[in-house]
């Protein structure tokens, strides 16, 4: 940057840095602009894939719960596989009640 002349006003287009002033603020421009859009796309995208990670992970192993649940109830409960699906389906449908009442309780 020059120093600029006593006795002389600056000014962009006599001084010649108006170059790097337009330079410097289209530099600007682009950083808010991408802060406030790409940064926070790459966010929401970040928890849609991690959300939906958790959910597959989830469901997986509830289903793997729920197989290792029959199989050992069919093995230390008498009776054939009928009574220990009866049993697994009893605390999967009381834990859905719980859930569902929680879902339409009012909040305080």
């Amino acid at each position: 940057m020059e120093t600029p002349v006593p006795g002389r006003t600056a000014s962009p287009a006599r001084d010649g840095d108006w170059a790097a002033q337009t330079a410097d603020t289209i530099d600007r421009l682009v950083g808010t602009v991408r802060s406030n859009t790409s940064d926070r796309l790459v966010s929401v995208a970040r928890l849609v894939v991690f959300g939906l990670l958790a959910a597959i992970m989830g469901t997986t192993a509830l289903v793997l719960v729920a197989i290792f649940l029959v199989r050992f109830l069919n093995a230390y409960v008498p009776g054939d596989v009928w009574s220990a699906e009866l049993i697994v389906g009893g605390l999967f449908t009381l834990a859905g009640l719980f859930l569902w009442q929680q879902a339409w309780k009012r909040p305080r």
